[in-house]
């Protein structure tokens, strides 16, 4: 069992393919192949068998049936040693497939395009290689079956080992992660095919097990990572990231990239503490930094731009946990990596605009992500006096961090020329009230003034009182998205205090 003499390629990734199929030639292993895979095998110098060679029976329809036959399932599904088996396969000359090595035409890249058709969908979704692949892992007893170019290598390393063959062990942790790509695939053709104007009719969920975490938000939670998180963030130094730290930098990243100018941001705890943009990383770090010189400790740090050395020798004067940028120059690592315990993280690509989920009891909830962004064209002012020009950079600035702030949300900040910064930040109060002081507070303790500053809130004050409490505490102009029942009363507050006050019409619950 488990000897491998005769194997069907079949891929639509040919990364490594051609050094996989000249490993397994050397190996004495017969190869049949199909249209564009048998093509790269001939290519590369390896004797191959093309499938309707194999069966008897051409291609046809467009390459729509070509393994869909007695011939290949047979070959792979009959149980071996079994005596009614043994003869059904002799009495139809069919020959046994021992490997299979299958992997799916791009579906999800296709359909992940912007405007793709519903035929170009329709025609990336395979037929004959979950067929195959399926029927492979059902008799993984017998059957070796590769969905994943990164087991090629360790494939033939056993075969080379075993003489020929896998081990047992082998076969059914590949046969899992075959039913895995086939749920995951077949879930993600359900979610497109059903999405039409909405979400989907059915949610599927197939991720891989990225890896195991040493634990939860708390020591006595098991917890694991799933999902592609490799295509978004790559670990270049540090211990290992833990669950809180994953949820954290996340949100940093997700934050810091709303922002066009060199930006800093501080998270703590999933909420930003302070936020920064100037002309150099170096000066958007003292201005986040100086938010709140308490909450840094520990925490999160994402910038936009590559990480230098100027802001490296900074940051590296208090303890953080993460550190995520798009690049780390050499000269930055250098000083960094003095630190064992610090993660550095670069990011890779921007986060995805797909649905966020959230577990709750007896199900997952599911909405589209809040990557609605506002600009100044959007901003309607609804009070006698129009905003200065520093106060709508300030506006625009402060609203880009109350959407990442846990609600109810006030963001206090102010804008100077091409600079911008966070001045108070109020999270995660029952009250909005609540929220204003403590970002009137917290301004406070870093010894910053709110006078000539901004005040921005998640959704709209549904009183006056929050109104006058920024405009007691200095603020000069207010955004907010409106809509309150009160809404009059609340514009009217805002005018007996000479605010500006713009209207977004957005409203960014963070719950």
């Amino acid at each position: 069992m488990g000897q491998i003499r005769r194997a069907l390629i079949s891929v639509s990734d040919k990364a490594g393919l051609v050094e996989f199929v000249r490993e397994l030639h050397q190996l004495g292993v017969e190869i049949i192949s199909t249209g564009g895979t048998a093509r790269t095998v001939k290519e590369a110098g390896v004797p191959v068998m093309e499938i309707g060679e194999f069966t008897g029976f051409p291609e046809m329809m467009d390459g729509r049936v070509k393994t869909l036959h007695p011939k290949v399932h047979g070959g792979l599904l009959f149980i071996r040693g079994n005596a009614e088996h043994e003869a059904a396969a002799a009495k139809h000359n069919i020959q046994p497939i021992d490997l299979v090595v299958v992997n799916l035409y791009p579906f999800e890249k296709t359909v992940a395009k912007p405007n793709v058709s519903l035929h170009d969908a329709i025609e990336n979704i395979d037929i004959g290689g979950p067929s195959m692949l399926r029927s492979a892992a059902k008799n993984h007893a017998s059957v070796t079956v590769v969905v994943d170019p990164a087991d090629y290598a360790p494939v033939v390393a056993e075969m080379k080992a075993n003489g020929g063959a896998t081990l047992p062990a082998t076969r059914a942790r590949l046969a899992v992660k075959v039913f895995a790509t086939t749920s995951r695939y077949d879930g993600a053709i359900a979610a497109f095919l059903g999405k039409g104007d909405g979400l989907p009719e059915t949610l599927t969920l197939s991720l891989p097990k990225v890896q195991a975490l040493r634990y939860g938000e708390n020591p006595h939670q098991k917890a694991a990572l799933y999902g592609d998180f490799g295509k978004y963030f790559q670990q270049l130094h540090g211990k290992e990231l833990s669950y809180n730290n994953i949820l954290d930098l996340t949100a940093a990243a997700e934050l810091v990239t709303e922002f066009e100018d060199p930006t800093v941001a501080i998270i703590k705890h999933t909420n930003p503490c302070g936020i920064g943009s100037a002309a150099t990383l170096r000066q958007a770090w003292g201005l986040a930094y100086e938010t709140d010189k308490q909450a840094p400790f520990g925490g999160i740090i994402a910038v936009n731009r590559p990480l230098d050395a100027a802001i490296a020798e900074a940051i590296a004067e208090i303890f953080s946990e993460v550190i995520i940028a798009p690049e780390f120059l050499p000269e930055a690592v250098a000083i960094l990596q003095k630190k064992k315990n610090l993660r550095l993280i670069r990011q890779i690509a921007p986060p995805v605009a797909g649905l966020a989920l959230r577990s709750v009891t007896g199900g997952v909830l599911a909405q589209e992500r809040d990557s609605r962004l506002v600009s100044a064209a959007d901003l309607k002012v609804v009070t006698k006096r129009q905003p200065t020009q520093a106060e709508r950079h300030a506006l625009l600035f402060a609203w880009r961090v109350v959407k990442h702030v846990k609600s109810n949300a006030i963001v206090f900040a102010t804008a100077d020329g091409s600079a911008a910064r966070t001045l108070g930040i109020g999270a995660g109060q029952m009250s909005r009230v609540d929220s204003s002081k403590i970002a009137v507070w917290k301004a406070g303790e870093a010894g910053l003034s709110l006078a000539g500053g901004v005040v921005a809130s998640d959704a709209f004050f549904p009183f006056p009182d929050g109104v006058l409490a920024a405009a007691d505490a200095g603020a000069t102009a207010v955004i907010q998205p409106g809509g309150s029942v009160r809404d009059a009363e609340v514009i009217a507050a805002a005018d007996a205090r000479n605010l500006a006050m713009v209207f977004t019409g957005i409203r960014h619950f963070r719950h």
